[in-house]
């Protein structure tokens, strides 16, 4: 294991992720429109095609029915929630690090740092589950013919006064489910690739930028490589009218195997992971950058 050079600070992870979750949607916003139209589009007529027939179709037809800005639809919730959630997200890494350490020099183990990466999963549900609901529904409503709503704040409304605080939370145990084990993975993966990236006698503090890329882009698709199965529960859960699936999860789950198979639990897993690289590679630069900032003019903090 390589050193860790200062006493970890949850409060400089705090504000180091939240530009690092910026720099992550503004470079992978779109490819996520895609991943939640391909897992919520609609099942098709008999003897009617699929509305889209892979990513490269649906990225086509987005762009030219509704220009670049379609790409980005629904980004508002996310840029609003981005910020917050991944501050409380490296937040919860940090402080699930601290919590692990006898002593400020202690070096911790993989399992360790899984695990210190579970408890950031938890911390930003809170802030995740709406804020993805919304997201969804809105990348949706342009598929589907309808406007519905007219951005971010009109959909927490309309949620709000149809069903309360728990339609605006509707998918928050299974924003659990896909963020708890795949937050470990990720944290974990981006911990284990720096350390390996990181030349002999040399500090991971200093690694260069395409490898901090590098690890980020890759501790991404690690941390989809789990999260795909139950977002795509979750995206389906999440947009489905009210009452469809009134035993949760599990009816979502049931339908999708029972008329398309195990392979509907990967749905979107091409956008998804073309989407991971670079989105979680701007991330992780953004928050290395931030910190070595934050070092620099607050070294007690």
């Amino acid at each position: 294991m390589a050193e860790q050079p200062q006493p970890i600070s949850p409060t400089k992870n705090f504000f180091a992720g939240g530009f690092g979750g910026v720099c992550l949607v503004f470079v992978g916003h779109p490819l996520d429109t895609i991943k939640v139209r391909l897992q919520t589009q609609p099942k098709p007529q008999p003897g009617q095609p699929l509305l889209y027939s892979g990513t490269f179709d649906c990225f086509r037809k987005t762009l030219v029915g509704e220009g670049v800005r379609g790409l980005y639809r629904g980004m508002a919730a996310p840029i609003i929630g981005v910020t917050p959630m991944f501050a409380v997200c490296f937040f919860g890494f940090g402080l699930g690090k601290r919590l692990q350490q006898r002593k400020p020099d202690d070096v911790l183990t993989y399992p360790q740092l899984f695990a210190a990466g579970m408890l950031s999963g938890v911390f930003t549900t809170v802030i995740m589950a709406p804020g993805e609901r919304i997201k969804c529904l809105l990348q949706i409503q342009a598929a589907t013919g309808e406007t519905k709503y007219s951005g971010s704040l009109d959909c927490a409304k309309q949620l709000y006064r149809e069903a309360g605080i728990r339609g605006v939370y509707k998918g928050t145990v299974l924003t659990l489910m896909r963020d708890v084990p795949a937050s470990g993975m990720y944290f974990m993966t981006y911990e284990w690739l720096k350390n390996i990236l990181t030349p002999e006698g040399k500090s991971v503090s200093d690694l260069s930028v395409p490898r901090i890329l590098f690890a980020g882009g890759l501790a991404g698709i690690f941390n989809w490589a789990v999260a795909i199965p139950p977002d795509v529960l979750k995206s389906r859960f999440q947009t489905a009218p009210p009452g469809k699936y009134p035993n949760g999860f599990r009816d979502v789950l049931r339908e999708l195997i029972r008329e398309e198979g195990v392979a509907s639990l990967y749905k979107g897993f091409t956008a998804v992971m073309i989407r991971a690289f670079p989105a979680n590679a701007a991330c992780f630069l953004g928050f290395e950058v931030a910190m070595k900032f934050l070092n620099w003019i607050a070294p007690g903090l």
